[in-house]
């Protein structure tokens, strides 16, 4: 059983319940940053989007809902450099929560050398001070936000905003509303007592969850439960997408199954925009896992439209993972190996 009153000390299930709210600050904060200094849609031949861990996970959310109606590519770059094409006809996001986050400081400063334009989402850091001396659009992140696993609206939103603004993607604000509707009512459902996330990560127990998401969608909102497994719950977790995992990682589960069924617990992130071939492989999936895994589960999106949908399966995550946190004493907030790492890296 959960304790009555969970460790929290970074008050982290406050900030996920707040996520519509959030978007709605951030879609304010997007739309009044001037971007005349940006080219106009004619010149802009590429997209690329910098940022790690929970910033990054802004530039595969771009990708999967905006990139397949925007007439230009959208690459997203999680490293120290960006691609060798940049230059002044390629818009550049640079994602950074702290501003400082090395891998996305280089990237973007090598962008800019190249003569990219940039638009920098950030509290500030090295990213706000570089994007400042360029005067490049600059979006603020609100102070109150714990982390950045617990910003991705703060994140992920301006740059669809200001795509929209550009002419990149039209319909992007109403997209959104849609989205921030769900997003309202999932969170009252999943803050009631006994509520699906927490039912989930009850039954999950101790297992390590295996997320399997179909198509764009389902492979961001599965990478996204595993890092919040990983960050929230201190735990390990996995996650792959139909169709690539038909065409290997399901032959890894002919053996081995009087192991693999006390260790592993599959989580089917299940939405309504999957191609009928993906609905048909999830059937097959189902049919030869389900006797090497402690126990297979299903998540179904709800929304409208793409966004809404990947939003809602992300949220129900967070909970869950939370969940996962609680009832084992963890507290969700400080993740001190990475602190360690960073600290590491700097010396």
């Amino acid at each position: 059983m959960e304790p009555a009153v969970p460790l929290d000390s970074w008050s982290m299930l406050e900030a996920t319940a707040g996520l519509a709210e959030q978007i709605e600050v951030a879609v304010a904060a997007a739309s009044a940053v001037d971007l005349g200094g940006l080219p106009e849609r004619g010149q802009i031949e590429n997209v690329l989007v910098l940022g790690m861990g929970g910033s990054g996970v802004s530039g595969d959310l771009l990708c999967t809902v905006a990139g397949p109606f925007m007439p230009v590519p959208v690459v997203v770059i999680k490293g120290y450099e960006p691609p060798s094409y940049a230059n002044e006809n390629t818009l550049v996001f640079a994602m950074s929560f702290s501003g400082d986050t090395e891998e996305t400081v280089d990237a973007v400063t090598t962008a800019a050398l190249a003569g990219a334009p940039v638009v920098a989402v950030t509290r500030g850091g090295e990213v706000g001070r570089l994007a400042g001396s360029w005067h490049a659009p600059v979006i603020p992140v609100a102070e109150a936000i714990p982390a950045p696993r617990a910003g991705l609206g703060a994140m992920a939103i301006p740059p669809l905003i200001v795509l929209e603004r550009l002419g990149l993607f039209p319909g992007a604000g109403e997209w959104i509303a849609r989205a921030v509707t769900q997003l309202k009512k999932r969170r009252d459902a999943l803050l009631l007592p006994g509520n699906e996330a927490e039912v989930l990560a009850r039954r999950l127990g101790r297992t390590i969850p295996l997320l399997y998401g179909g198509g764009g969608i389902g492979q961001v909102a599965a990478a996204r439960w595993k890092t919040q497994v990983n960050e929230n719950a201190k735990a390990p977790a996995f996650a792959n997408t139909v169709p690539e995992l038909c065409h290997n990682e399901i032959a890894g589960w002919g053996q081995h199954g009087d192991m693999t069924r006390q260790v592993f617990s599959l989580v089917n992130l299940r939405h309504e925009h999957e191609h009928p071939q993906v609905m048909k492989r999830f059937e097959l999936v189902n049919q030869w896992t389900e006797e090497v895994m402690s126990d297979v589960h299903e998540v179904q999106a709800e929304g409208d439209g793409a966004l809404a949908q990947l939003l809602d399966l992300i949220t129900f995550g967070d909970f869950v993972s939370l969940h996962l946190a609680f009832q084992e004493g963890v507290d969700p907030g400080p993740v001190p190996v990475l602190d360690e790492i960073k600290a590491a890296l700097a010396d």
